[in-house]
Formats: C-alpha cells, sequence, structure tokens
C-alpha cells in the first residue's frame, strides 16, 4: 500500500478501537479486519454522493454484520457524510446517531437496519430486484435514471443464517447481476474459531446457487481487492457475484489479532496503545484523522458528485421531452395515490354473493394492478390460493425481475427481501402466504416495523376455519403475535367491502407495515357494512349493528370470520329483550389511536362485553374488561371440515349468546354465578 493508503485505512481501524474502547463495549475486530475493503470500495467504486445521501441512483451499500457499525460509522465521517467525530465518540450512547447496530432513518447513510444476522444479505436481494425493475422502466434509449449496483458485506454468522441461504438461492436463480456480497472470512465467532461450528465450503455452496464467485487472499493486498471488485461489475456478468475475503480480526493489535477477544469486546487501554504503535501512530492520541485520510477517502465522493450532476441533467431531459414517463417516476419516488385509490379499490362490483376475504382481497388487487404500477408482489408458492396475483403483470424469471415474483418456500427471505424493496425505495412491495407461518417470517416483520417499511403482508387462512389441514395449519397464537409488535398494523376484515377499505389503509400508510389477515372460509356480505359504512373501519372499530335501545346491556365484539356470528348471536339476546351492540374491530392498532370520544361511543360505559374470535383469547381483556369474557381458542385447533371445527369450538350464534347470558349474570350479582368459558374441546 502507499503511505496516503495505509494512513486511510489504519484511520478507519483507530477510530474503531477508540469508539469502542470509549464506548465501554462494541465489536472493533472486524471494523480493523475490513478497514481495507471499505476503503477501496468507498473511495474507488461505490457511486455516491454525501450531500444527498438520498439520490435515487445511488449504490446500495449494506453492512449485513451490523455489530461492526464502526466500519460504516467511519467509512460515512471519511467519505463526508454529514457524521461528526463527536457523533463517532458517543457511539452507543442514548440518543446517539451512532447506535450499537446501523439503525435506517437515524444516520445518514444507513439504507437498512442490520445486527440480526443474515437480514441484510436478504435485504440486498430485495434492493437488486428493485433495482433491476425500475432499470427496465426508466431506460430510454442510451438514459438510465436507475443504473446502480447494491453491495453487502457479511460475517460466518450470517451465512450461517437460513434466512441468506433462502435469499441466496432466489438471486441466483433470478440472476441479479448487479448484487455484490464481500463475505469477510475471518474465522472467528463470539465462542471461538467459525471451525466450532462452520466448516463447509462457501464458494461452492454459492456457485451451487448460481452465484460467480472469486477469492481475495489478504485483505491487506489492496491491488487484489481492487482486482475483486473490478472483476464484480463486469457487465457481461449474468450472476450475482461473491468475493471472499480473507481477513484477520482485530488486524495489528499484538496480542489480541486473531482472537475471539476482539469480537465482541474493546481491546483495552493497553492494547489500543499497543496497537497504535504498530501503525506508527501516536499512542496517546485519540480519534485522529490526518488530512491526508480525509483527502484519499473522498476522492469516491468527488466522482460521486460528478455522477449525480449528470443524472440530474438526464432527469431534467427527460422531464422535458417525455413528461408521461417523468410522471410515473414522481409517483414512484412519493407512492402518491392521487386520490385514485377509493374509486380502484371500491369499483369492485360486490353482487350479493358470499366471498372469502382472501378472494376480495384478490379481487381488488386486480382492480389495482394496471393503474399502480409501483405496485409489486410475490407469493411464497401459494399464488393460486391465496389470491395475490397481479392480473396484467409480468413475472420474475431469470435475468429478468419483474413486478410479481413466485419466491418459492422461502418465508422468511421473502419478506426480508420485500423488506429490501421498500427500503430501495420507488415501489411498494406485499408478500404473501398462510397466517400460521408469519412464524417463519418475524424476524423481517419486527425489523420492518422498526424501520417503518410500508410492506403488506397478505396472510391467508387465518384460522380453525380452514378445514382439513389441521392443527399444523391453523393459527391460534399468531393474531396476538403479530399484535404485540410495534408499529404493525394488523387488519383482520370481516367481508368484502371491509377488505377494500383495508387494501387502500395499507397502501395509504407509509410509516411502517400493515398485515391483512384474510379468510379461506367463504363469509356473508355484512348487512352493516355498506361502502359507507365500512369506511368507518378507517378507525379500527365501528359499530355494525346497534341495540335496539339507545343504551345496550351487551355489546359483542368481533373480527374478521366471527362478525357473522356475533350478529347471529346478537339476534337471540335481542329476542330475549337484552340490548346488544355488535362492533366490528378489524384494526386495534387504529382503534387505539382514535380519541377517547369515539372509543366510548364503540364501546360505551355500563355495557357488558364479550370478544369472539377464532384465535388466542390474548389480549382481548383490554377491550372486554374484568366483567367481560372471550369466546377464543384455549388449545390448539384439530382436524376437520371447516364448519364442523368452529362449532365444536363453540364459534356458534348459540355458544356466544350463552357466554353473553353469562357475563351479563356475572356482573350483576358479581361472582355467585361462576364464569362461562364455553367448549374448550
Amino acid at each position: 500500500m502507499r503511505v496516503d493508503e495505509v494512513r486511510a485505512v489504519d484511520t478507519l481501524r483507530v477510530l474503531a478501537m477508540d469508539a469502542v474502547q470509549q464506548a465501554g463495549n462494541g465489536h472493533p475486530g472486524t471494523a480493523m479486519a475490513l478497514a481495507p475493503v471499505a476503503y477501496v470500495l468507498w473511495s474507488e467504486f461505490l457511486k455516491f454522493n454525501p450531500e444527498d445521501p438520498t439520490w435515487p441512483d445511488r449504490d446500495r451499500f449494506v453492512l449485513s454484520n451490523g455489530h461492526a457499525c464502526m466500519l460504516l460509522y467511519g467509512a460515512l465521517h471519511l467519505s463526508g457524510y454529514d457524521i461528526t467525530l463527536d457523533d463517532i465518540k458517543h457511539l452507543r450512547q442514548w440518543g446517539s446517531r451512532t447506535p450499537g447496530h446501523p439503525e435506517r432513518g437515524l444516520t445518514p447513510g444507513v439504507e437498512v437496519t442490520t445486527g440480526p444476522l443474515g437480514q441484510g444479505v436478504a435485504n440486498a436481494v430485495g434492493m437488486a430486484m428493485a433495482e433491476a425493475i425500475l432499470a427496465r422502466r426508466f431506460t430510454v434509449g442510451e438514459t438510465r435514471l436507475v443504473d446502480h449496483r447494491t453491495w453487502v458485506m457479511c460475517s460466518d454468522g450470517d451465512l450461517m443464517e437460513g434466512v441468506t441461504s433462502e435469499a441466496a438461492s432466489l438471486a441466483g436463480h433470478l440472476k441479479l447481476r448487479k448484487l455484490t456480497v464481500i463475505y469477510d472470512a475471518n474465522g472467528i465467532t463470539i465462542d471461538g474459531p467459525a471451525s466450532l461450528s462452520f466448516s463447509e465450503d462457501v464458494r461452492s455452496r454459492f456457485e451451487a446457487y448460481g452465484w460467480r464467485t472469486t477469492e481475495v487472499g489478504d485483505a491487506d493486498d489492496l491491488p487484489a481487492v481492487r482486482r475483486a471488485l473490478r472483476w464484480a461489475i463486469e457487465d457481461d456478468a449474468e450472476a450475482p457475484s461473491l468475493i471472499v475475503v480473507h481477513t484477520h480480526i482485530a488486524r495489528g493489535a499484538p496480542h489480541l489479532q486473531d482472537s475471539e477477544v476482539a469480537h465482541g469486546a474493546p481491546l483495552g487501554v493497553e492494547e489500543v496503545a499497543a496497537t497504535k504503535r504498530v501503525y506508527g501512530w501516536d499512542p496517546d492520541a485519540h480519534f485522529m484523522v490526518p488530512a491526508e485520510a480525509y483527502a484519499a477517502w473522498r476522492r469516491g465522493a468527488a466522482t460521486g458528485k460528478r455522477r449525480h450532476q449528470e443524472w440530474s441533467v438526464a432527469m431534467a431531459r427527460l422531464r422535458e421531452e417525455l413528461p408521461e414517463l417523468a410522471a410515473e417516476w414522481d409517483a414512484d419516488a412519493s407512492a402518491e395515490l392521487a386520490g385514485r385509490l377509493d374509486e380502484l379499490a371500491g369499483a369492485v362490483p360486490w353482487d350479493g354473493r358470499q366471498w372469502s376475504t382472501r378472494e376480495a382481497s384478490g379481487c381488488v388487487l386486480a382492480q389495482l394492478a394496471t393503474p399502480l404500477p409501483w405496485l409489486v408482489g410475490g407469493s411464497g408458492d401459494l399464488t393460486s390460493t391465496t389470491f395475490s396475483d397481479l392480473p396484467g403483470a409480468a413475472t420474475s424469471s431469470p435475468g429478468a425481475v419483474a413486478r410479481f415474483t413466485h419466491f418459492g418456500v422461502r418465508e422468511h427471505g421473502m419478506a426480508a427481501i420485500c423488506n429490501g424493496i421498500a427500503a430501495h425505495g420507488g415501489l411498494r412491495p406485499y408478500c404473501s402466504t398462510f397466517l400460521v407461518f408469519s412464524d417463519y417470517m418475524r424476524p423481517s416483520i419486527r425489523l420492518a416495523s422498526l424501520m417503518g417499511l410500508p410492506v403488506i403482508y397478505l396472510f391467508t387462512h387465518d384460522s380453525i376455519g380452514l378445514a382439513g389441514d389441521g392443527p399444523t395449519h391453523q393459527p391460534i397464537e399468531h393474531l396476538a403475535s403479530l399484535r404485540a409488535i410495534p408499529n404493525l398494523w394488523v387488519v383482520r376484515p370481516a367481508d368484502a367491502r371491509e377488505v377494500a377499505v383495508a387494501w387502500k389503509l395499507a397502501l395509504e400508510r407509509k410509516t411502517g407495515p400493515t398485515a391483512l389477515v384474510l379468510s379461506r372460509q367463504d363469509l356473508p356480505m355484512i348487512e352493516g357494512t355498506s361502502r359507507g359504512a365500512a369506511e368507518a373501519a378507517r378507525r379500527g372499530a365501528y359499530v355494525v349493528a346497534g341495540a335496539s335501545r339507545n343504551t345496550p346491556r351487551m355489546v359483542l365484539l368481533a373480527s374478521g370470520s366471527e362478525v357473522w356470528v356475533a350478529l347471529a348471536a346478537r339476534e337471540l339476546l335481542e329476542a330475549e329483550d337484552i340490548p346488544t351492540q355488535v362492533v366490528s374491530l378489524p384494526c386495534w392498532e387504529l382503534f387505539e389511536a382514535q380519541e377517547a370520544s369515539y372509543r366510548e361511543e364503540i364501546l360505551p360505559a355500563g355495557a357488558v362485553r364479550v370478544a369472539v374470535e377464532a384465535a388466542s383469547p390474548f389480549g382481548w381483556s383490554r377491550w372486554v374488561g374484568e366483567d367481560g369474557d372471550v369466546v377464543a381458542m384455549h388449545r390448539f385447533g384439530a382436524c376437520g371440515q371447516g364448519t364442523e371445527v368452529l362449532e365444536r369450538f363453540g364459534f356458534t350464534p348459540q355458544h356466544v349468546a350463552d357466554v353473553a347470558r353469562g357475563a351479563l349474570l356475572r356482573a350483576g350479582s358479581r361472582g355467585i354465578q361462576p364464569p362461562v368459558t364455553g367448549p374448550r374441546a
């Protein structure tokens, strides 16, 4: 390495050591190991403009091994982003812009939140897919508004995680040629040598996925690193690229290089000082950045600014010559619905027949497919049964990523890839599978919620009413589990009209994901969900049938397929002169956000409440109170025909009415009568 290059690389290493030492905890070793690769990538290959971190045609960089965050924070600072030395000095502190793992939306230049290993690799696959879709739409002659690459760094731990296998397999199948993964083969995990648990031939594995691979024997060999990065961007490559880079964790530390101790703890004051001496630095100088290091790192920023200016000229020319295409670009960039969504989603001619809500969702999608070209989707090998296709839209195939993708049986990877598509920008992704398989997707759903990504999940087969697949496929705890995730809207519509409203809610939302939870079985159109009334579902809950007198004694709450059961139970109670109000509660999160007066209108004080939902009762106590009850599932389901299973577990009008009477008795006599909890099979 040239002297200035040595200085540039060692500056990043020293910043990593100093920041983690000052924080008192963190991960210095990997940042020190990968510093040479980061330097070459950011100064010579990565396309970016630190003055506009959201420039649409920038390269995307993902640090999948997010524990090595000082590698990213140091590179951002040295390259000219709005990350100061003071920010780096406050690594891992309360209110810091440099948290212990990178967080999207908090730190300029951080594309996705990483930390749970493997997620970043899968996110990067989604980003590369988004680039390919948009590049096809926005290339006119020699003008390419979308022409960038996705780079990701990862660790042994990333490659051990199953989500990486799912995503890498799909990336190879689709031949995502603008995706490059840089694998840090340092051979160290927290517990010790990676050989304790990891001995596979990584290159052969990725070649079997359909990737191109190469290897760099020593990360400090900058010419070899340059050759590998240049190889990755060869235009004739019709496959994603894996670069295996052999590194030494805590490179240069006299006593801790290649030790697991350097993975997740500060090196210690004496070792930091000794390492600085190895680098030829003043051991008493902390957070020092030589001028020549800034100059070396910021060569990439200068190139990126020039390329950004060229792109802006091309964009201006497009606006002048092809205003309609420019308008499409603006719609993609903002995901604005321009007032058309109500018309589109409400245009389905519901004919009075019974619809499963999954089928109703498919009808809404058919209305949205053509006029909303930024809507992209996919399914986990269940397209025909989740009704999740995009009629008229092209389907992804090797070398040609399109608006609809068959993700195969890769639920975890599918959700993480959709996070990457959403994070890329310009597209709104949805994906579909059975509700019970949301368990496989949960880590990615949680990260979408944490990042505020507007991903849409279509979960069908939402209850024990899914017929004969039995308890393995019958979700019980899943609604409660999803509702426990902050910033996730869980919407379980009761009929076709509520489905249309649910889709509008999901598409209008920009600050987080939405789960649409849909039935397999056909459901009647609810009399109280005329088009105007169903719009009240936007508030999370509304009255579908009021009491015969102004003040109800009983309020029956239900979501989804159980609303009609509550309505039928109401008729039985009203026949006994028990004024009963029925509330459809499709979205708890939206209802909680309403003003107190609206919540009191829907759930009037003094009325006893009973909830009905073919799932775990967990969480319903907040709505029914101490005098109320819940008709729910208290065990796993059972095999049988859908109607029979629902009846045997007590989801019938008669049983709901019985539970309501018991709740009224308990409320009146304060515990003299035993509670009526109904059959538990």
